[in-house]
């Protein structure tokens, strides 16, 4: 019979290194997912649909202008100045930067029905795994991360319920520009949906098999 391990004895997970994980596998995730046809994660949906009704501005550019707003709300909601805040802003710029290098070569890979499934299922894990990662790193996290695991711990609200309201207030934002502006509803599929009700759960489930299986050290 083997004997338990100890939390002495488990693998340890640097802060810098989880943070690295979670800006280089979710700016992928969020093209991967865009490219499947399923449609565009809920926290990239919002600058989704200002990169399509104001094209001049990058989906990456607004992606970060988007974190920015975030911030500021959670500095009204916090009423006073939070200098991490601003740190997490230069964490969102880099995903923002990544998520526009990863839409420059994405176009290489097939498009067949089952490439597509695939995708769809390989970006909604990687999405899951970088959040879950980000919550657990201890330093600033990209501001899409960060809004929903701050504003539990402000209202004590449990995070999946916050992820997931979170998620569905980014969607129908979207639904609402993109059938306003351009007559049609744009970047939301089933896969949009599926993952905006289901991804706060998944986080849940994969940040307790992190802690059983790691020990952060930021």
């Amino acid at each position: 019979m083997k004997r338990p391990i100890t939390k002495e004895e488990l693998p340890i997970l640097s802060g810098e290194l989880a943070l690295a994980i979670n800006i280089i596998i979710n700016s992928f995730a969020v093209v991967l997912m865009l490219y499947s046809g399923a449609g565009i994660s809920a926290i990239s949906s919002v600058p989704f649909a200002f990169s399509e009704v104001l094209p001049h501005l990058s989906l990456g550019t607004w992606t970060y202008l988007f974190q920015g707003l975030l911030v500021l709300i959670l500095m009204f909601l916090q009423k006073r100045f939070v200098p991490q805040y601003l740190f997490s802003f230069v964490v969102g710029f880099l995903f923002g930067q990544l998520v526009d290098v990863h839409e420059l070569w994405i176009h290489i890979l097939p498009q067949t029905m089952f490439c597509r499934i695939l995708y769809f299922i390989i970006s909604y894990l990687l999405l899951s795994v970088g959040i879950a990662l980000s919550n657990r790193c201890g330093l600033p996290i990209v501001p899409t991360d960060l809004f929903p695991r701050e504003v539990s711990q402000i209202s004590g609200i449990h995070y999946p319920r916050i992820k997931i309201s979170f998620d569905v207030l980014c969607l129908v934002a979207t639904a609402c520009m993109t059938k306003l502006f351009l007559g049609h509803l744009d970047g939301l599929g089933i896969g949009t949906v599926l993952a905006a009700l289901t991804i706060g759960k998944m986080v849940g489930i994969i940040g307790s098999w992190l802690d059983k299986h790691l020990v952060n050290a930021p």
